[in-house]
């Protein structure tokens, strides 16, 4: 009896043993390998714990696949698929910018830069009237509050233009949840954070459902920033873009979360309004909860992306919106957009599969 005791406790402590030594770590764990910490994951990937999807920490992803290094970029634009992330300047740890304690959610955990370098390519933004400026800001009761406001809109801007300046190559689109009054304010303040340069012109946009320019000619152009606002008359007063004049959008929040339906946004037209070129998708809880958000952002949202599919027309979104866009139970939004380009570029559940001399399974056409 003391023989076979002693020779399963030296059985367990070699299995650990064994296990331990040929666990992965500096940078030699692949997706969903254990990990105890960001060190220990290969490049792309960070050390993250999912409940809802995985026990104990594992390598997730954290960067988007570049279609246009991947692929080409000449194409229009408007058959790309971009990860957007909703109300981008509400970031945890934002310090106050009034002197009051900020006292209302978050949606994001990166600041707008790293979201950026991580490949996120459209910012969702709240901008508003507040101390004579213009300012991103949750709001309360339809203002701007000490208590609700994040910053002057012109730091997330000079974030901006300076990633626009750092890569010459890349395109970044705002949708603007506006509530700006004051005559020409929003031109003012991207007029100072210098972004004007970059500006995507109005007259440049399809109005009836055409095709975008190619995306290698808005490079070659340098008209890398795309702008729409939520106010019609600025179109015609500061030369924005009425985003729904060109994009359909299915509801945001909770409404927009039930499976097997995507209805549209009240403001938009009917999905499957083949006049706007631009589908967008928002997948994000009303009052954002940061626990479940890695399954939300995982499979639930790649269905619910096929489900608007069919309501868009049978046509794949543009833009994917999500909240903590990091969060997943491995791919998450990343693979989410993966999916979106393999589809628009040819027809595949991935966008790998589309290279030439790839052997992936993931093609279904």
């Amino acid at each position: 009896m003391g023989f076979q005791r002693n020779s399963f406790m030296i059985t367990v402590a070699l299995s650990f043993i064994f296990r331990f030594a040929t666990a992965c770590s500096n940078g030699q764990c692949r997706l969903l390998d254990e990990c105890s910490s960001d060190g220990d994951c290969a490049s792309g990937l960070y050390c993250f714990s999912c409940p809802e999807g995985f026990s104990g920490t594992r390598c997730v992803r954290s960067i988007i696949t570049d279609q246009f290094k991947l692929l080409n970029n000449s194409l229009p634009f408007n058959k790309y698929a971009f990860l957007t992330t909703h109300n981008a300047y509400a970031i945890d740890n934002e310090p106050s910018h009034t002197g009051v304690p900020r006292f209302t959610f978050t949606n994001q955990e990166d600041s707008v830069t790293q979201q950026l370098n991580n490949g996120v390519r459209a910012l969702m933004l709240d901008t508003y009237d507040f101390r004579g400026d213009v300012w991103l800001c949750h709001s309360f009761g339809g203002q701007c509050h000490d208590y609700t406001a994040f910053e002057p809109a012109i730091d997330t801007l000079k974030e901006i233009e300076s990633f626009l300046s750092a890569n010459p190559s890349e395109i970044v689109t705002l949708i603007l949840e506006d509530y700006v009054q004051a005559p020409k304010g929003l031109t003012t303040v991207f007029t100072n954070a210098r972004l004007m340069k970059y500006w995507f012109p109005l007259e440049n946009m399809p109005k009836s459902g055409q095709d975008w320019p190619l995306v290698s000619d808005i490079v070659a152009k340098n008209q890398r920033l795309i702008v729409f606002t939520s106010i019609k008359s600025k179109e015609q007063s500061e030369g924005i873009a009425y985003q729904w004049n060109y994009m359909v959008e299915n509801q945001y929040g909770d409404g927009g979360m039930h499976a097997g339906s995507c209805p549209n946004r009240a403001e938009s037209s009917p999905l499957d309004d083949k006049s706007k070129s631009l589908v967008f998708v928002n997948y994000f809880e009303s009052i954002p909860v940061k626990q479940p958000t890695c399954e939300h952002n995982s499979g639930d949202l790649i269905n619910m992306l096929r489900t608007c599919y069919g309501a868009a027309g049978n046509r794949w979104s543009n833009f994917v919106a999500v909240d903590y866009y990091k969060r997943s139970e491995g791919g998450g939004a990343f693979q989410a957009v993966d999916t979106l380009n393999g589809k628009l570029l040819c027809g595949c559940d991935d966008i790998h599969a589309c290279v030439a001399g790839s052997t992936s399974a993931a093609c279904t056409s």
